[in-house]
């Protein structure tokens, strides 16, 4: 069922009263003041600032389909059908990871208009002021601070009550929230009553490892405090529902063309010592196609995408370049490196209770009731996402282990090293209908482990000439020991948390191996991703001699192309990184007007 947001704007595309477009025969032209590359969570935030003025035209080209009626990325719970292959998914594989014993993961983006903000686990978390501090310190740029930063988390955002409109008070601070953004934020609207007692509980009787935090998204979130979402109303809230909703994609000035990938830049010219393109080529059926620039040319294709199209067009680094016959156009060494994410380990226990996931995702009549429900009133067990009711933020202890490999990689004290994330059932597998853990009868509740300063780095190259090839995607997971070593602290801590009274008589038995002798070997075995692949396109100062972008965007060495999405994250923060990329894309969009005087 089409909710009415999606069901105008598909009515839109339908009667070309709008400018969504589905064939490229009825493109007005090919001409524009800016041709953005990616219609995901960057890109739409993009469009939709620069479109604010009536005399900028923006031609925004997206290689998926429409958002419209997907019904796994509407329904915030049944977001694992995304990450199955389909044509919602690029179907990436990584390369075997050294460090996860050769193992090779499905790396999900992805491949419709909204991008991975329809596509994610909707928290929303803004990370540590100390991230953005730091960022400022990379740069140069006081811009990247995190007070500079605080207004553009207030613009993006559109805080709402939970879809059961139960009472919030003492579960957030609502002097720290927007409320006339084009996202929407919420807490859970569905509860799982004893599971969220039990963790608060928990807070109290161990108030100096895992302090109460009302908020953490105030820039301070060392502690434990309740989920924040990109939900509203019930149904997930994206950079597509938000920010290219039917009151903006009618603007004249704003085209959205569907089914097109971009391959390269093209029509290279020097100017002022600088690389400059004349163009932008991309596919749309079996043909090619170029669309121009008069201002800039914007990528906003993501980590994997971004790299590619530089990558294609000449620039990276040489000797990727050369080995793919590549013509180099500018030898820029840090395109494609510096990939970021998350280290996510899962420990699963059995439980006394029924109140879990496992209700709905191993029952298929109680499954079709809550669809059914959440179809008529968009209430039930499906309006949330399955990523659990809190989460926690922890630093490591100061005599780590970890410390005696590598130095403190977010040595701040207010910025947390793990995150830990609290849920009343077993993991959901990609087809959304069942766990992951143990099959059975048995009902189960998960903490995830995840390291959020990791010390290792992956990367992304092109794998051919050809630029529609597959590109090489190595995740670089725990190839630090350091990584190793904090995962196991901080397996360490969530043992100490279900330990505590609360949990007596509901915990049951542990699921997860963790045996000390062979501890290590499941970590490698068992380590996924978090879904947060950033920084392969990394922000750096002026002059620098790494980085792929300035702290304006602008690709170092090129005139006219900038780089605008989570590749650009200088380093990776201590967030689900959809909430940064939102206002990085929105200051983004400020620092573009600026240099054209829009």
């Amino acid at each position: 069922m089409l909710t009415p947001p999606f069901l105008l704007l598909s009515l839109f595309v339908a009667g070309g009263l709008g400018k969504l477009y589905e064939d490229v025969a009825d493109l007005p032209g090919f001409n524009y003041d800016f041709v953005i590359a990616g219609g995901g969570t960057a890109g739409n935030v993009l469009a939709n600032r620069l479109t604010e003025n009536p005399n900028v035209s923006v031609l925004v080209l997206e290689a998926g389909v429409s958002n419209a009626g997907i019904l796994p990325s509407e329904v915030p719970f049944r977001l694992g059908e995304l990450f199955a292959p389909t044509v919602w998914n690029w179907n990436y594989t990584s390369t075997p990871g050294t460090g996860l014993l050769d193992r090779v993961l499905g790396v999900s983006r992805a491949h419709f208009l909204g991008g991975c903000s329809g596509h994610n686990g909707m928290v929303y978390t803004r990370g540590a002021a100390a991230d953005f501090d730091r960022y400022a310190q990379i740069t140069g740029d006081q811009g990247w601070s995190w007070n500079n930063i605080y207004p553009y988390f207030l613009k993006t955002e559109n805080w709402t009550s939970p879809a059961d409109h139960h009472n919030t008070d003492g579960q957030y601070n609502p002097a720290l929230h927007g409320t006339n953004g084009p996202v929407f934020t919420s807490l859970n609207g569905y509860p799982y009553t004893q599971f969220e007692q039990n963790v608060i509980a928990t807070t109290k009787t161990l108030p100096q490892d895992w302090p109460f935090n009302l908020d953490m998204n105030s820039g301070k979130p060392l502690g434990v405090g309740y989920l924040q979402s990109t939900i509203g109303n019930g149904e997930r809230s994206t950079s597509a529902t938000g920010y290219l909703a039917p009151q903006y994609i009618q603007r004249p000035n704003l085209h959205v063309l569907l089914h097109s990938q971009v391959s390269k830049l093209v029509n290279s010219t020097m100017k002022n010592g600088n690389v400059s393109f004349g163009g932008i080529q991309f596919k749309y059926g079996n043909s090619l196609y170029t669309a121009k620039a008069g201002k800039e040319i914007i990528l906003s294709a993501g980590v994997i995408g971004s790299v590619q199209i530089l990558q294609n067009s000449g620039i990276g680094p040489q000797e990727v370049l050369s080995a793919q016959n590549v013509p180099t156009l500018l030898n820029l060494p840090s395109v494609g490196k510096n990939g970021t994410d998350h280290p996510f380990f899962s420990i699963i226990w059995t439980v006394n209770s029924t109140r879990t996931y496992e209700a709905v995702t191993r029952n298929t009549t109680a499954f079709n009731k809550a669809q059914a429900q959440w179809n008529q009133s968009k209430t039930g067990p499906l309006v949330t996402s399955p990523l659990g009711t809190h989460i926690g933020w922890k630093r490591l202890p100061t005599n780590s282990s970890a410390f005696s490999v590598h130095a403190d990689p977010n040595p701040n004290p207010t910025a947390p090293h793990l995150e830990f994330v609290f849920v009343p059932g077993g993991q959901i597998a990609a087809d959304g209908n069942s766990p992951s853990g143990p099959a059975g009868e048995s009902n189960f509740m998960t903490i995830g482990v995840a390291l959020i300063s990791p010390v290792s780095r992956g990367s992304v190259n092109i794998s051919s000439s050809d630029p529609f090839a597959p590109p090489l995607i190595d995740m670089g997971f725990l190839t630090n020991e350091f990584d190793v070593l904090a995962i196991r602290d901080g397996i360490a801590d969530a043992q100490k948390f279900v330990s505590q009274p609360a949990w007596k008589g509901y915990l049951e038995t542990l699921v997860t191996d963790l045996t000390p002798a062979t501890l290590e070997t499941t970590i490698r075995n068992t380590t996924d991703q978090s879904f947060h692949y950033c920084g392969t396109n990394g922000m750096s100062a002026h002059g620098a001699s790494y980085g792929v972008v300035n702290p304006d965007f602008l690709v170092k060495g090129v005139t006219g192309l900038s780089v605008i999405d989570g590749s650009t994250l200088p380093i990776i923060p201590a967030a689900h990184t959809q909430a940064v990329v939102y206002v990085f894309a929105e200051r983004g969009a400020d620092l573009v007007k600026k240099r054209w005087n829009l």
